[in-house]
């Protein structure tokens, strides 16, 4: 009994002391965790007001604030701050999506608009726009007069920065370059795998830049050629299956008069006011 006790005793005492050595502090206030947050890409573990901190300090020194964090502990691109999990549900903070667009003479109503997209669900437009008919039935093939400006402005957006040309013509030139292939291509192919070539290729080539959201861009380039709609009836049509109000996002003066309501997102992340920054 003694034994089976000392035993027990010896097992518990070992665990603890095993459990504590597993607990390291937190990297950046070198303290036990408060409020765990970890990074989406690379999941190493901070207190998190200390990252949050760390992203404004990281912020600061950038003339424009960047969209992507390197981690403080192996440099990873991280692109939002993962915390308050309780096993079922998650709350985000993504890297500078409360940017103060007004000093920025580029950034409009219609980019700041995209760039919310991109935080809601995929496949808004799924059951409005024939994805699979699209491929099947060689509309690819026809000419999309918008593409290059709608292009211009998503990769703006999701970038946050006004020089955007070298990208886009990269982009457009793959694009061009998928649909110029010969006959034997377009009528040998199959739907699915001329679909799955053209989202390899445009992934491929957009990747380097985008990231970590280059899978949700395609998938937004795909939607827009296929819908046939241009700029702002794709705009329209996008926000009314949101929910969202419909403001004039290629007319800034009717976005002035007509104000928009902030929309309900489906993920979980908190704005903050980061003015904090510009002083």
């Amino acid at each position: 009994m003694d034994q089976g006790e000392a035993k027990s005793n010896e097992n518990h005492s070992s665990s603890s002391s095993s459990s504590s050595g597993d607990s390291n502090p937190c990297p950046i206030c070198l303290g036990p965790f408060l409020q765990e947050s970890y990074l989406d890409s690379c999941f190493h573990k901070f207190c998190y007001n200390c990252i949050l901190q760390w992203t404004k300090v990281v912020a600061g020194k950038h003339s424009r604030s960047p969209s992507s964090l390197k981690c403080p502990l192996c440099k990873t691109e991280n692109f939002s701050i993962i915390f308050g999990y309780d096993g079922s549900s998650f709350q985000r903070q993504y890297v500078n999506v409360n940017v103060n667009f007004e000093h920025s003479s580029f950034f409009s109503k219609a980019h700041k608009y995209r760039l919310k997209c991109y935080y809601t669900e995929p496949g808004i437009l799924s059951n409005i726009v024939n994805v699979s008919r699209y491929w099947k039935s060689h509309k690819y093939l026809q000419p999309n007069r918008w593409l290059l400006s709608w292009l211009r402005r998503e990769i703006q957006a999701l970038l946050q920065e006004e020089d955007v040309e070298i990208i886009v013509h990269h982009i457009l030139g793959v694009v061009d370059s998928f649909l110029k292939r010969g006959d034997q291509f377009h009528q040998m192919k199959t739907p699915e795998a001329k679909q799955g070539e053209f989202k390899t290729l445009v992934s491929n080539a957009a990747r380097p830049f985008l990231a970590a959201r280059t899978e949700r861009f395609v998938n937004e380039l795909e939607m827009f050629l296929a819908s046939s709609f241009n700029i702002q009836a794709y705009d329209e049509v996008y926000m009314q299956q949101l929910g969202w109000n419909i403001p004039r996002v290629i007319g800034e003066a009717a976005d002035a008069e007509r104000g928009e309501h902030e929309p309900v997102i489906p993920y979980l992340y908190i704005f903050y006011d980061d003015s904090d920054e510009a002083d």
